[in-house]
Parts: C-alpha cells; structure tokens; sequence
C-alpha cells in the first residue's frame, strides 16, 4: 500500500535573525493535546537551532501555534556544538522526562564540518532544553573515525536503543568534499552512556551512496525503519538528490533493505521535485504518519504522508 494524502505544513517566514531559511528533520512528539513537531531551522550564518509548531492531533494541516524562539542556544565556543544544534528526535522516556538527541555542529579545516550527536533534557515539557553534558554523548571511537548524527532513540525492553548515521569518509566529487556516512546502531542502559560496536544496519547500494537519518517502529517484536539516501554525485539536485528507503528487521540489530516504499517519490511541481528526505514516523489515531523534508534539505518545509494500516 502506497503513502498518500501528501501535504505540505510549514517553512519558516524568515522574520527572525534565527530562523531566516530551512525546517529541516522534522521531529514529531504527541503530547496530550497536539502533536509538536521539532525542526532545524539556520540562520543568517547558516548556523542551524532548533524550534518547534504544535499542530492539531485530528486535524494535522492545522497549525495551532508557531513557537517565536529556538529551544536551546548554540553550544559554548570550542564545544562540539558551537556552529549548530540540529534536532534528531525528541523522546519522552518511562518516567515522562523529555529528551532531545541531536545534531551538534562545528566547523572544520580539512573539510567543511563536524558532527556529533548530544544530549539536552526538558523542564516545562518540551519548550525548552538545558544540556545534560557540554559534550557529545555519541562520538568518533577507534572504528568510527569520521562524525555521528542524526540519531533515532527507542527505551524499549529495559534498555535504550539508537540508531544514527555515522561518517565513513570523505570523497572529492568536482572539488568539492562530500561526506559519506551509513546508519548504525549503539545501545544504553541509561539513555546517557552509549555503547558503539560499530554495527552497520543499512549497507550501501553502491560505494558513493550515503545513507542516514533513520525512523523506526517496533510492533510484536518486528522492526521497521525509514532512512534517507542519496548519491554523492549531484545530491543537491534532481539525478542524486535524497530519497527515502526502507528496511526490516527482527532484532532491531540486523536490517534488510527492502524496496522503497510506494508513494515517497519526488512529484513534478511543488516544493518536492528534487528530493524527499528526513522521515519521521509516528502512530497516531491508529494510523502511520510521515513527516519529511522536501527540495534543498528542508529550505522548501516540511509535510507529512498518512499509511493507514
């Protein structure tokens, strides 16, 4: 069954020093009266924060409220998020404690930028976010040498599980450097402390391809994931440019990569004819909702795609 009722939500007006371009990796969390989507916004500099919109839980082309301010500052300089901080999900654990697992940036020499992926917690149920280290939480190791981001985090079965994209290199593509990364899996008991056995969940279809920015959902013990992948050749426009793939797993450990899901392709007009990118999958009125990005990585908006079971 394809994905369908596509509908473009929301692009920032450019009316703040903060927000001028870009809602990137949308990021849903369902609240008791709304469902609050979280997205990386950039300012002048380009620097990406984060902000959010709630929309209505039964009627999800409603916009009831568009948040004026990013959810928490840049990180301190030399920190690893100096230059950015881009959500990855936002999660409310066990306890009702509201995470968020993001994106921190930091520019670089050798090639344009850094990642890495840190740990912010929520006081007034997900306005605001203070850090809980200054550090990142998920970073470079001895088999990951690159960068890490985008993460995905499930508490599940008493423990923690993430998926995220990590760095396995940098291509020179017309004189340009351009990253290559893959999904991969790290576990806690904690939700904090991270273990990464540098376990692959998403191969590459082809040595350039570069995949990331994982959704998951978890039904009797079976696995679904949608990712992003792209070419390294041409992904800011229409030949190599983001799509969104799909994959299984019993395990949460141990995908296979299955076809793409019908209904995700770029259409002919509108703000999606370049690429689709970024899922983020919830369950929601006893159906499946897709919030993703559209053309040029999130400057188009995001919307949303419905899959009813």
């Amino acid at each position: 069954m394809p994905w369908i009722n596509h509908k473009f939500l929301f692009k920032p007006d450019g009316t703040h020093d903060w927000s001028q371009s870009h809602a990137q990796v949308p990021s849903a969390l369902v609240l008791d009266d709304v469902v609050r989507v979280y997205y990386a916004t950039r300012d002048a500099q380009g620097r990406s924060l984060t902000s959010f919109i709630d929309i209505d839980k039964n009627d999800l082309t409603r916009i009831v409220y568009v948040h004026d301010r990013p959810v928490m500052n840049l990180g301190k300089p030399g920190t690893h998020d100096e230059d950015g901080v881009m959500v990855g999900c936002v999660v409310k654990n066990e306890a009702g404690e509201i995470f968020l697992y993001y994106t921190g940036w930091s520019k670089q020499e050798t090639v344009p930028y850094r990642v890495t992926v840190g740990l912010a917690k929520s006081n007034d149920n997900g306005v605001t976010f203070e850090r809980v280290f200054e550090g990142p939480i998920v970073d470079r190791t001895a088999h990951e040498p690159y960068m890490t981001m985008s993460p995905y985090v499930a508490q599940r079965g008493g423990g923690w599980h993430m998926w995220y994209g990590s760095g396995i290199g940098w291509v020179e593509i017309d004189g340009k450097m351009e990253p290559l990364y893959q999904v991969k899996y790290a576990s806690s008991i904690d939700g904090y402390c991270w273990r990464q056995d540098n376990l692959i969940c998403i191969e590459q279809a082809h040595t350039l391809e570069a995949n990331t920015r994982p959704s998951v959902l978890e039904k009797d013990g079976q696995y679904e994931m949608w990712f992003s992948y792209r070419h390294s050749v041409d992904f800011r426009g229409a030949s190599g440019g983001y799509r969104i793939g799909y994959a299984t797993s019993p395990d949460g450990r141990n995908w296979q990569r299955r076809n793409d899901p019908e209904g995700l392709g770029p259409t002919p007009d509108g703000w999606m004819k370049n690429m689709v990118a970024y899922p983020n999958v919830i369950v929601l009125n006893n159906q499946r909702i897709m919030f993703y990005n559209g053309d040029g990585f999130g400057r188009s908006g995001f919307g949303f795609a419905v899959w009813e079971e």
